[in-house]
């Protein structure tokens, strides 16, 4: 399996060789009315893509209103300005327009394309739908339905169930645990004010930023930055969300549910993405968890023991706190069993960290695989906000790969040690786990 994964890696570094050659050249712009945007500008193809976010999502709703920057993400294009929400969507349609947003929980996002030819016409819409939004009772209603529909899907999926309580169990109350979804309860109570206060205390120009991509040049997509957010308040106030407080020990939640596997979500305190071991951590983190099969936790669990199809793990850097989170599901039987492996990896991999041929293997993959996030349009102006949301610099794109294959046995070893700690493990489980007996302080659901 290894083998044929060094053979794929060097399949992807000989392929994009010729994607490196067209290098990303971004430039940071400032509209006449002062507004700052990065862009690539590429006539290639008649295409305009733009990402754009403002600071303050989800943990930002007030506690009795959680929900609130979900509900406004779906209402955006449910009508703005003289268009009723039939209209507004039959616009989209004649301009080729695609246009949707979401409210994570840090930042409330934005993503437009649009044909060239159609680009006036595309940003009024665009303009229409950020700076006058409509609320009326009809499309609310039926958002209301939609995501009413969607927390009740949630509330029977066993992944769900298990990363919520999980959640719940490391965070406690703090604003990163709620669903930003909502509850029955806040999303049946929400109001056309209450989205019109979401609206108001987070769109405002000293919260935006934005990445626009194609057939538009510097001096045109000034213009258009004017046009669209131009009316926009200056500033909507601070953004305030507290750090993480971490529990001092792991422990394990179980959920029953009459399933015939079990669902196992799990994590550890993690690093931010400002800290100076992040790209360590993230190398690191690849050879345990996030190389797909050539992950050892896959190596282990799966292809040795068959106990899963798949188990992952990933980094969580949100700016208040990270998390090292993992899932894996296994039958009810064999719950115990994976928990152990699970646990022993965790371990060795603190102890030892990777071995040589395993971090030579994964920095050749990440830096092969990297200019696949630059292949399209909507991809470049997705990863433009990114690296700006993550305050990594303009020329991170440049020297990314840099970073990656500086990374040393050293370091990775290092920050393994540093960031695994099998006894800080959280773990929920959603099932029937056989094999799993509970401490002192852990508790079934």
């Amino acid at each position: 399996m290894k083998a044929l994964r060094l053979a794929l890696a060097a399949l992807v570094v000989t392929f994009m060789q010729a994607v490196a050659a067209h290098a990303v050249d971004i430039k940071e712009i400032t509209s006449p009315g002062g507004i700052k945007a990065w862009i690539v500008s590429d006539s290639t193809i008649p295409i305009i893509a733009m990402n754009f976010s403002f600071r303050g999502g989800t943990a930002n709703d007030p506690a009795d209103k959680v929900g609130r920057a979900y509900f406004l993400s779906g209402m955006l294009d449910e009508g703005a300005g003289d268009l009723p929400s039939e209209a507004f969507q039959e616009r989209m349609s004649e301009l080729a327009v695609r246009m949707s947003f979401d409210a994570e929980r840090e930042y409330f996002e934005g993503s437009f394309q649009t044909l060239s030819e159609n680009r006036d016409a595309a940003f009024e819409l665009l303009r229409k739908a950020v700076a006058e939004p409509r609320f009326d009772t009809v499309p609310m209603n039926k958002v209301r339905g939609q995501i009413l529909v969607g927390i009740k899907s949630d509330s029977e999926n066993p992944s769900r169930i298990a990363s919520e309580a999980l959640l719940k169990t490391m965070l406690a109350s703090h604003p990163y645990a709620n669903d930003r979804k909502g509850t029955v309860d806040t999303v049946n109570a929400m109001t056309p004010d209450d989205l019109r206060d979401a609206w108001k205390s987070t769109f405002a120009r000293d919260r935006l930023l934005v990445g626009i991509v194609g057939d538009i040049s510097e001096e045109e997509a000034g213009k258009m930055l004017d046009k669209v957010f131009g009316g926009l308040p200056e500033s909507a106030g601070p953004v305030s969300v507290p750090d993480v407080q971490w529990p001092e020990k792991g422990s394990i939640t179980i959920v029953e549910r009459d399933i015939p596997q079990s669902v196992m979500t799990f994590a550890m305190p993690g690093i931010l993405r400002s800290d100076p071991d992040f790209i360590a951590a993230y190398v690191m983190n690849f050879v345990l968890g996030d190389g797909g099969f050539g992950s050892r936790l896959m190596e282990e669990i799966r292809e040795k023991r068959g106990l899963t199809y798949g188990i992952y793990t990933g980094l969580v850097t949100w700016d208040n706190g990270g998390l090292v989170i993992g899932s894996v599901s296994t039958q009810n039987s064999r719950a115990g069993e994976t928990l152990d492996v699970l646990r022993a990896e965790l371990t060795k991999m603190a102890t030892d960290g990777p071995t040589q041929g395993e971090l030579d293997e994964a920095k050749t993959y990440i830096t092969g695989s990297y200019p696949l996030r630059y292949d399209s349009s909507g991809k470049i102006a997705q990863q433009l906000l990114a690296i700006q949301q993550e305050n990594l610099g303009i020329d991170y794109v440049n020297k990314r790969n840099d970073l990656v294959n500086a990374v040393t046995l050293e370091d990775a070893k290092g920050v393994a040690k540093r960031l695994i700690q099998p006894d800080a493990l959280t773990i929920s489980i959603v099932g029937r786990p056989e094999g799993i007996p509970l401490k002192t302080g852990e508790t079934p659901g």
